[in-house]
């Protein structure tokens, strides 16, 4: 999970992070930290000494590249997908419309992950606010209250709902039933993919993210088992992310629930990178 191509994209996340934050603290002058690149550098190495922004941006890099690899292996477009043109020409102007705003956002997210950038509008409530927790100590901050009216602003530009998994996830709300065809990863494409699978298993979706990783085969059979498909669609789920793995046996014997409650039961998956 922690490959060098994962921690290239880290690194540049966390120094896109702390240049965005660098940008609402006021301008010292000339030659003022934090207007130069030694600020940003500082900001991002206190950023990277918080262990859970750091799985955050784990996971945001690993579904970067996976998106990335499926195209190139299984030609499954990494923005617009069948499904999604289906949800787009829907006679549900609601659901044409969401599909559309989602669209965009996923067509800014691929952007980002190939610039190595994260916006931090993008971040869950909880994530971004541990980030601004985090860059608010930072000992390169002489002014605790130019910390203070960043944090302002940043928190004044940010909506949930206009995020990409926050728009993702009202469109697959707006599914409804219908999220079954979204598990269909040719179909969907690996971001809707992740939000029904997250949505029909009531896992966060970091952390269906990180069970498509390749090592991670049986968290992933039991959360498609958990979501309702049966063995043949899980195999041909295993069959486009990871050709060389095969799905677990036995589970043809397992009843949705017990995979519902075998998934709960079960720690978050992940590996804590460590960036030198």
């Amino acid at each position: 999970m922690v490959s060098d191509a994962v921690l290239a994209r880290l690194r540049g996340m966390l120094n896109d992070v702390a240049a965005q934050f660098a940008a609402r603290l006021p301008d010292e002058g000339e030659g003022a930290l934090n207007s130069s690149a030694d600020q940003v550098d500082a900001l991002a190495k206190q950023l990277a000494t918080d262990a859970s922004l750091l799985g955050y941006l784990h996971t945001v890099a690993i579904e970067g590249l996976l998106t990335e690899r499926l195209e190139q292996r299984a030609s499954i477009d990494p923005i617009l997908s069948p499904l999604w043109q289906e949800l787009i020409a829907s006679t549900d102007p609601m659901i044409a419309e969401i599909a559309m705003q989602a669209l965009a956002a996923q067509s800014r997210f691929m952007q980002a992950q190939r610039r190595m950038q994260h916006p931090m509008g993008e971040m869950p409530p909880d994530t971004l606010e541990r980030a601004l927790e985090v860059l608010a100590r930072a000992p390169s901050i002489s002014n605790p209250a130019d910390a203070e009216r960043a944090i302002g602003l940043l928190k004044s530009d940010y909506d949930e709902a206009e995020s990409r998994a926050g728009q993702i996830a009202r469109l697959v709300t707006a599914m409804r039933g219908g999220t079954i065809v979204a598990l269909e990863l040719e179909h969907a494409g690996f971001a809707l993919f992740a939000s029904a699978l997250a949505d029909r298993t009531a896992q966060p979706r970091e952390r269906a993210v990180l069970a498509c990783h390749k090592r991670q085969g049986a968290r992933l059979a039991l959360s498609l088992r958990a979501a309702g498909l049966d063995t043949a669609a899980i195999e041909r789920q295993f069959l486009t992310l990871e050709p060389e793995e095969q799905a677990p046996y036995g589970l043809t014997n397992l009843s949705v629930e017990t995979a519902r409650a075998l998934l709960l039961q079960s720690g978050t998956p992940g590996v804590q990178p460590e960036l030198s």
